[in-house]
């Protein structure tokens, strides 16, 4: 039996996201007002009613439409919300003119909601306060994943658990997607509860260090979502060392798989310590701390100092979170080298941090082993193992795919923007810092620079690779297939 793509309930759940960021914009709308900001206020309020006209065409199209759905409508669906999201959520820059070109606001929006933090802005301070809570909201509701969000809240499709499967796997980070419990919607309850009581942690440790309740805010939902978009131009640089450590613990903790949070919650510790890729992720986490710390010790006054500074941009790197206590960028070759590395690491799966991810570079290391192993024995049969269970082969096969279609992006990307005539330094860190979703890259984009100088087109380049490095690249790329929109 042959079927069509079920349109009508993509759009469908399309209308749904809209209306959740119509009701996402009321809060930046309300701190216009306290801040007497009429024009950002007046601008949220025209969005507002611009995405909830858009939400109610589409609900009246759809309003017959079924809940048969499949892997292909997951990924075409996932792609869809989150470019209708960009484009909506880019009104409030564009309409305040507070970002004039809706390609720049769309820029910004899109690295809010993927989490990347790279930014257009040449002065952030001068941004209104309701406008840059909306900038660090969308890491946080793009962090864990909108469409999770949804899913937690709203029964869209009663029984149907392929649905909410379909969707979570097309949303979340990861080489393969489970189930925390037996039903998708309590999984994703249990991932925003998680989320929430980290995230007013991070909120209430940041307020005793002294940080005013805005910026506390913001700060806290640019860490929970691993994004880095600050209020202050020079990031986190000015802030006490107490905040900072509160920040790089923070950084790490939200780049842990959230299932070993589940696990913890009953008390199945060991299962926790003996997670392979919790192993692998502390490893290279102390590791390039302490070869930094050693590498950088000349450039700061003491070692405590350089073990903070070293800690605290190994924390935002491999998080993918973007935030900087100083300008990395003037560190030795070998220090940044280490970062470089961290840039394609990432966090790991099931966190809210962008990169590679590091349960794929563990797979590969055991793919690799194993590779090697038969070698040397042919007819001996070996399957790979994480935590002690065979990995499925198509997991594997998917592995290999994703980095295939990883290297070809970037690859391409980087001669696309290549155009623009910046070095290439500037340009491959550019397509590094975009793609893996990190914020900062090195020379013209470092951490006390930014994108604005990039072409129009080299810009629409970096945006597609900001929902594809969010995505894992295949609710992107599926657009462009043409089986996806034939019967099958």
């Amino acid at each position: 039996m042959r079927y069509a793509m079920n349109y009508k309930q993509i759009g469908k759940i399309i209308a749904f996201i809209l209306i959740l960021e119509a009701v996402f914009m009321v809060p930046a709308w309300g701190i216009s007002l306290l801040y007497h900001e009429a024009n950002a206020a007046f601008a949220f309020l025209k969005s507002q009613l611009i995405v909830l006209v858009a939400a109610g065409i589409l609900l009246a199209i759809t309003r017959d439409a079924k809940h048969n759905f499949y892997a292909k409508e997951g990924l075409v669906t996932t792609g869809f919300t989150w470019i209708a999201l960009s484009l909506f959520g880019a009104l409030p820059f564009w309409i305040s003119r507070e970002i004039p070109s809706y390609v720049d606001a769309v820029f910004e929006t899109v690295s809010g909601f993927t989490t990347t933090g790279s930014s257009i802005l040449t002065n952030v301070e001068a941004m209104d306060h309701g406008l840059l809570y909306w900038r660090s909201f969308s890491h946080w509701v793009g962090g864990m994943g909108v469409l999770v969000f949804l899913m937690a809240i709203v029964p869209l499709a009663g029984k149907n658990e392929g649905f909410t499967l379909h969707i979570l796997r097309a949303e979340s980070p990861g080489p393969s997607v489970g189930k925390l419990v037996p039903r998708m919607r309590q999984t994703a309850k249990i991932l925003y509860l998680i989320y929430v009581v980290l995230t007013v942690l991070d909120v209430v440790f940041l307020l005793l260090g002294g940080m005013s309740l805005f910026d506390s805010i913001c700060h806290a939902f640019g860490t929970a979502g691993t994004g880095g978009f600050g209020v202050k131009a020079d990031s986190f640089a000015s802030y006490s060392p107490y905040l900072q450590n509160v920040t790089t613990v923070f950084m790490l903790l939200f780049g842990v798989n959230f299932s070993c949070y589940y696990l913890l919650l009953l008390k199945r510790v060991k299962e926790v310590l003996r997670d392979e890729e919790l192993h692998l992720y502390v490893i290279i986490v102390v590791v390039s701390i302490l070869l930094i710390t050693w590498n950088i010790s000349g450039l700061y006054t003491t070692i405590g100092e350089s073990l903070r500074h070293a800690a605290f941009q190994v924390a935002t790197v491999i998080s993918t979170t973007g935030y900087a206590t100083t300008d990395f960028d003037l560190w030795p070759s070998f220090s940044k080298s280490i970062l470089l590395f961290l840039m394609l690491s990432g966090a790991c799966a099931g966190s809210t941090g962008g990169g590679i991810k590091v349960a794929r570079l563990l797979l590969l290391m055991k793919s690799l082993r194993r590779n090697f192993h038969a070698v040397l024995h042919p007819s001996e049969i070996r399957k790979v193992r994480v935590n002690g269970v065979p990995v499925d082969e198509k997991v594997m096969n998917n592995v290999n795919g994703y980095l295939i279609a990883y290297v070809a992006i970037i690859t391409f990307s980087f001669l696309l923007i290549s155009l623009d005539g910046f070095s290439m330094e500037t340009n491959f860190s550019a397509i590094m810092a975009t793609f893996n979703n990190i914020g900062p890259g090195f020379a013209a984009v470092g951490p006390t620079c930014n994108f604005s100088a990039y072409s129009t087109l080299s810009k629409i380049v970096m945006i597609f690779d900001m929902l594809a490095g969010r995505l894992e690249i295949l609710p992107i790329l599926v657009f462009f297939s043409k089986s996806t929109w034939k019967k099958n």
